[in-house]
C-alpha cells in the first residue's frame, strides 16, 4: 500500500561501540522510521477486463469483485474510468495503484487543457503515456500492480491495447487481461468480427464474462459494459448476468475421470 510521507524522522542507531569496540571512527545507521511506500504484496485486487473492437467503437467489460486476498471482499468496485473525451482506461490488479494512476491522469488531462489549443488527447496519446509511466516506476523497483487496458475512437480510428506493470504493451481487435487471456481470448479468436454490431459485441462480452464467473475464482457475475464511440463514453450501470448451474459437467463432474475422488 501507499502512504503519504508526514515528515522525515529518522531514528539514529550508533553501531560503532557494539563492532569496532573503543575504534573512534565508529560509525552511525540512518534508519528511517516512516512506513515502507512501495507496493510489496497486492491487497485489494480486480480480476480480468476484456475489450473487443466493433462496427461503430470499442466495448471493455469488467466485473465489479475486489478481493481481499481470496475472499471477495467487495462487490461494487468500479474499475472502468474514462479518461478525457474518448478514451476509457480499465485495471486488472492493485485498487490502491489504480487510484494514483488515475490521478496521474487527471493531471495530465488537466495540463494538456491548460495550453487551450483546441488540442485533445487520444487514445494513442494516452497509451503511450501509460507505457512510460509503468515502465519509469519498473525500473524504480516500485512498480504499480496492475494490467492497464485502453480504448478509444478518436478521428475514426478505432484503438485497443494494453500496458502491464513491466510497461510490455500491445494493442488489437481483442484484448483480454488476468485470467481471461486464458479463458476468453480463444472465444474471440472464434466469434469475433471486425463486422460486429453492438448487440452482438455485448452478447459476446456477456458470454465472455460469464465463462470467467464459472471458471475464475476471484470473478462475479455483476459486470459493467462501456462504449466508446466518437460521440464519447457510455458506461453502463452494473447488473447481474444470469447464471446456469445444472450443466452435466457440474452435475456430475468426475464421469470419465477415472481414479477421481
Amino acid at each position: 500500500m501507499r502512504w503519504e510521507e508526514e515528515g522525515m524522522k529518522q531514528n539514529a542507531f550508533i553501531m560503532g561501540n557494539k563492532l569496532m569496540g573503543s575504534n573512534p571512527h565508529a560509525f552511525s545507521l540512518i534508519m528511517p522510521s516512516i512506513p515502507i511506500t512501495h507496493t510489496q504484496t497486492p491487497y485489494v485486487t480486480g480480476t480480468s477486463v476484456l475489450g473487443i473492437k466493433y462496427k461503430d467503437g470499442v466495448l471493455i467489460a469488467a466485473d465489479t469483485a475486489g478481493s481481499y486476498g481470496s475472499t471477495t471482499r467487495y462487490k461494487s468496485v468500479e474499475r472502468l474510468r474514462p479518461i478525457g473525451q474518448n478514451t476509457l482506461v480499465g485495471a486488472t490488479g492493485e485498487m490502491s495503484d489504480f487510484q494514483t494512476i488515475l490521478q496521474i491522469l487527471d493531471r495530465l488531462i488537466i495540463t494538456n487543457a491548460m495550453f487551450d489549443d483546441d488540442n485533445t488527447l487520444g487514445p494513442p496519446d494516452i497509451h503511450s503515456y501509460l507505457n512510460r509511466v509503468m515502465y519509469n516506476q519498473r525500473n524504480k523497483l516500485d512498480p504499480f500492480w496492475n494490467t492497464l487496458m485502453l480504448g478509444g475512437v478518436k478521428n475514426g480510428v478505432k484503438y485497443l491495447g494494453n500496458v502491464t506493470m513491466l510497461g510490455l504493451h500491445y494493442v488489437d481487435d481483442h484484448v483480454a487481461t488476468g485470467f481471461g487471456i486464458h479463458l476468453a481470448q480463444p472465444i474471440f479468436r472464434n466469434e469475433w468480427n471486425e463486422d460486429m454490431t453492438l448487440e452482438q459485441g455485448t452478447k459476446l462480452l456477456e458470454k465472455c464474462m460469464l465463462v470467467l464467473f464459472y471458471r475464475d475464482r476471484s470473478a462475479i457475475n455483476k459486470m459493467q459494459i462501456a462504449n466508446i464511440t466518437e460521440d464519447g463514453v457510455k458506461i453502463s450501470e452494473p447488473y447481474a448476468l444470469q447464471t446456469k448451474w445444472d450443466y452435466e459437467a457440474f452435475s456430475n463432474p468426475t464421469v470419465g475421470n477415472e481414479g477421481s475422488w
